[in-house]
Parts: structure tokens; C-alpha cells; sequence
């Protein structure tokens, strides 16, 4: 958004995803390879997808048409300002857990020992996803296990340098 507009893209993900590359990009362009990757999760790339990718940048123009321009470039696109004289920088806000396991780690984060099921369960994955996810997690160090077999639990790892008795509020004196 700019000021007092306001373009939401929360159930348009193709639209959503090249935006976000093309402002994480600026002042730089993007390759359409790159954002053919990015928007519709592909490596291989063929021509219809560069098709795809036209029409969605098409449609991203006139959705973008109030707050910015969207141009080619000799690699791709690149978001431009209205006007020349424009001089906002173009900022991303991105929520503090993001990624593919952003929710599993959502759930972790109230720091109580979650078993595979009882996750698998408040996302409506199977065990087996929820498992394969835990793993890469704990292998990055973004959760850490407790037990073994069926007793094992899931927690996010402790915040470094801090000890709870920080984080608690000091008791008032009785007067």
C-alpha cells in the first residue's frame, strides 16, 4: 500500500509472490526465470509459462497501476515509481516466521512439548509430513526433540541469553 491505497492480494498467491520479488529486488530488476521459479514453483521453465508469466505481470500492472509502474528490462521486470520525482523506497514486511514450516513453528513457539500427532492434528497434516518437516527443523536447529519413540515431544529451542526469571516481572512490595 502508498499512503491511503490499498492493493490486497491475500487470495491471489500467483500476484502476491511476484510482487514481493520484484520489491524485494528494487531498485534492481528480476529475471523472469527467477520469477517464473518463484510464482509458479517450477525449474524448468517452458514457454508456457513465460506466457503465464506475461499475463500475470499484465495483470499485476493494472492492479499496481495507482501505486507503481511495473517495466521490462533486458533480464525481466523491474518496479519503477510513478513519477521520477518519487522518492519512497519500496519496503517488504515479511512475518517473523516465514517459509514452508512457518505454521509448525507458529506452534511450537508457546513453548509447551508438542507430540507429532497432536501437531499433525492442528494442522490437518499427516504424521509423516509433520515428521519429515521436525527433522529438516531440528537439523537447521529451529526445534529441538525431548524423548525417544512414542514419548518424544517438540520444542522450539530456548531464546539465548535470556533466563526466565528475566522475562517475569518482578513482585510488587506489600505496603
Amino acid at each position: 500500500h502508498a499512503g491511503a491505497i490499498w492493493q490486497p492480494l491475500a487470495g491471489r498467491p500467483v500476484l502476491f509472490e511476484l510482487a514481493r520479488a520484484l520489491a524485494e529486488a528494487w531498485p534492481g530488476d528480476v529475471d523472469r526465470h527467477v520469477l517464473i521459479a518463484r510464482a509458479f514453483r517450477t525449474r524448468h521453465p517452458d514457454e508456457t509459462h513465460r506466457a503465464r508469466l506475461r499475463v500475470e505481470i499484465g495483470r499485476l500492472r493494472a492492479l499496481a497501476a495507482p501505486l507503481a509502474r511495473i517495466e521490462a528490462s533486458a533480464n525481466g521486470f523491474v518496479l519503477k515509481p510513478l513519477t521520477p520525482q518519487d522518492e519512497r523506497a519500496v519496503v517488504v514486511l515479511i512475518p517473523p516466521i516465514d517459509g514452508d514450516q512457518a505454521s509448525l513453528l507458529a506452534l511450537l513457539a508457546d513453548g509447551a512439548a508438542w507430540s507429532t500427532s497432536a501437531l499433525a492434528l492442528a494442522l490437518g497434516a499427516s504424521q509423516r509430513t509433520v515428521q519429515r518437516a521436525l527433522v529438516e527443523l531440528e537439523a537447521a536447529g529451529r526445534v529441538r526433540a525431548i524423548g525417544r519413540a512414542r514419548t518424544k515431544r517438540w520444542l522450539s529451542p530456548p531464546l539465548a541469553g535470556f533466563t526466565t526469571n528475566l522475562l517475569l516481572p518482578a513482585s510488587l512490595p506489600l505496603t
